[in-house]
């Protein structure tokens, strides 16, 4: 993926909120050209969920770095106004110095009241998500793919056709729960200040595969567990 690259054209159209779309519908009296056309529609949803992403991530960044330039600015110059008053070479320095601080703490406030920076980072974070998803599915899709013409046929061709039809559905609800998480992030942001850990957890959502069996997005069952029995007494030899 590159994070800086521009958004693809065509794909988000105008933008605003990511709404839903409607289903695509058609015959499925050939059901090969109606998994073809699903396979796109998914496919190019992903993207623009990424897109959306990407794009949403320009101005908050651009506006978080000259926010934190003016920290940065604000604090050197609060620290060498005294030092020159000091000396001697600038009469008056200590008050402006009390104002270049007081710019430099308004600077950090006002990134982190809006959460500029924090904002631009859970959006890339969130973007990379829905591309490792894409490139499991797109992968997934094509093995699928090459099992019915290649390997044997297991089943009918009917099953074949829910087995694709499950790897659809998933690709979608996994990316409709990348877009909850972070839109879950940002509600409890200001609250629980969780905006670096929820990123960080974004990223490693999709380190590895998953292939233990437990759809992603999805939270595992509990291990079931033995019910404890009462220990019962060995039987004694006879004679005594």
């Amino acid at each position: 993926m590159q994070p800086e690259g521009p958004p693809r054209q065509g794909l988000g159209g105008k933008r605003g909120d990511l709404l839903g779309r409607p289903f695509p519908l058609g015959d499925w009296g050939e059901p090969d050209a109606r998994l073809a056309e699903l396979h796109r529609w998914v496919e190019a949803g992903a993207l623009r969920v990424a897109d959306w992403y990407l794009a949403d991530r320009g101005w908050k960044r651009c506006t978080a770095y000259v926010l934190r330039a003016g920290a940065g600015a604000g604090a050197l110059t609060g620290a060498a106004l005294p030092l020159l008053d000091l000396n001697g070479l600038l009469d008056g320095g200590a008050g402006w110095a009390c104002l270049a601080l007081l710019l430099a703490v308004a600077c950090l406030a006002a990134d982190r009241f809006f959460g500029l920076t924090s904002g631009w980072m859970r959006d890339v974070a969130t973007a990379q998500a829905v591309h490792r998803r894409l490139e499991v599915f797109q992968f997934d899709w094509a093995a699928e793919c090459v099992r019915e013409v290649l390997g044997p046929t297991d089943g009918t061709a009917g099953e074949a056709a829910e087995r694709r039809l499950t790897l659809l559905r998933r690709m979608t609800e996994d990316v409709s729960e990348l877009v909850r998480h972070e839109t879950a992030g940002w509600m409890v942001e200001f609250r629980s200040g969780a905006g670096p850990l929820y990123t960080q957890s974004l990223m490693a959502a999709w380190g590895s595969r998953p292939d233990a069996g437990i759809p992603a997005g999805r939270f595992p069952l509990p291990p079931v567990t033995r019910p404890n029995m009462p220990r019962q007494r060995p039987p004694e030899p006879p004679g005594w």
